[in-house]
């Protein structure tokens, strides 16, 4: 019996979500829909700019990996999460709010830096732009590895994040051979539509020749990935990558591989508020679902629900309340 069902890794992030404006988005030239990496100087620029408008604001611990080792913990599975913080008060409010949740955080000396930051301005039509100082994350290293503690779960999560400069894809890649030796399954999450377009060379770097257990991607990721242009042809091209897959195309549910038949689940109608971590939460819900042992199709049809929680309110969280409401729908233990 393994200690954790999910590891997860990514970067160590503290979200800030603010409702913006179109015109904001516009009149700063913000890149709407994207993320972005900035530096301290710009991202505090947009903070002081927004300080003068009445908006609401959420802080949470947060990175895509870190939100769904959240949600899968607050499901009620065992998790871990490998990240780089700083020694000042925003990594210390990460670690914190980490552990509320749940999640067990390793024990390595923090960075002199500064703990990194993600601005996320949600406009009217729920779409979330984020504008992302990764801060200490960008010295994240093999020392923030735990191989006991990896070697000791059923799962490693990795977010596609990390991609973006050759030092933490060598920390990811090498992190997942350590899981394969070990018999730990492997998953990877694409992330976004530009870090697979700009990153793609080190993203395969990171799945190996031997490929993944699971991916998880949307369907621009997986047409960039695979350099297709249906859905139909992305999910034959992802077969070359991971023994399964999953496709989340928003309202219309999800393409589901189980390693033998590709399977369409049913999107959920919901009122949609704030998109911003939806995909992180149908990552673990669906991983938790996995742990407890219920096939592909069972997975994407909760984790479905569970994202149709998340848009239709403000932040990358749902409440305690919703996890339980969530498994007692789906009669989950």
């Amino acid at each position: 019996m393994k200690k954790y069902n999910i590891y997860g890794m990514g970067a160590a992030i503290v979200d800030t979500e603010v409702v913006v404006s179109d015109s904001f988005i516009k009149d700063n030239d913000i890149g709407k829909g994207l993320m972005t990496l900035v530096d301290a100087e710009r991202q505090k620029y947009l903070l002081d700019s927004l300080t003068t408008q009445r908006v609401p604001v959420k802080m949470s611990c947060g990175g895509s990996a870190c939100n769904s080792v959240v949600a899968a913990s607050m499901f009620g599975s065992s998790t871990f999460f490998s990240g780089k913080v700083a020694n000042d008060e925003v990594g210390d409010f990460f670690i914190k709010d980490l552990n509320k949740s749940g999640v067990d955080f390793h024990q390595v000396d923090p960075s002199s830096g500064v703990t990194g930051k993600c601005l996320v301005m949600v406009t009217p039509d729920a779409e979330r732009t984020m504008n992302t100082n990764l801060g200490a994350s960008l010295e994240l290293t093999y020392r923030e590895v735990d191989e006991e503690a990896l070697a000791n779960s059923e799962w490693l999560y990795i977010e596609g994040y990390v991609v973006t400069d050759d030092q933490r894809t060598a920390v990811a890649r090498d992190a997942m051979q350590s899981a394969k030796d070990n018999g730990v399954k492997t998953s990877l999450s694409l992330s976004d539509p530009f870090v697979v377009e700009v990153f793609s060379e080190n993203i395969k770097t990171i799945i190996g020749d031997d490929g993944l257990d699971l991916i998880f991607c949307n369907g621009d990721e997986a047409r960039s990935f695979t350099d297709t242009h249906t859905i139909e042809a992305a999910a034959e091209g992802l077969k070359k990558y991971a023994k399964t897959f999953v496709i989340t195309r928003g309202p219309g549910g999800s393409l589901v591989f189980d390693g033998v038949n590709l399977i369409h689940t049913e999107g959920v109608l919901a009122s949609a508020v704030d998109t911003n971590g939806a995909g992180d939460m149908f990552a673990g819900a669906f991983l938790h679902a996995l742990c407890r042992g219920k096939g592909f199709a069972w997975a994407a049809d909760f984790a479905n629900a569970a994202s149709s929680r998340v848009v239709s309110q403000f932040g990358p969280r749902i409440n305690s309340i919703e996890y339980i409401s969530l498994k007692q729908q789906f009669k989950l233990d």
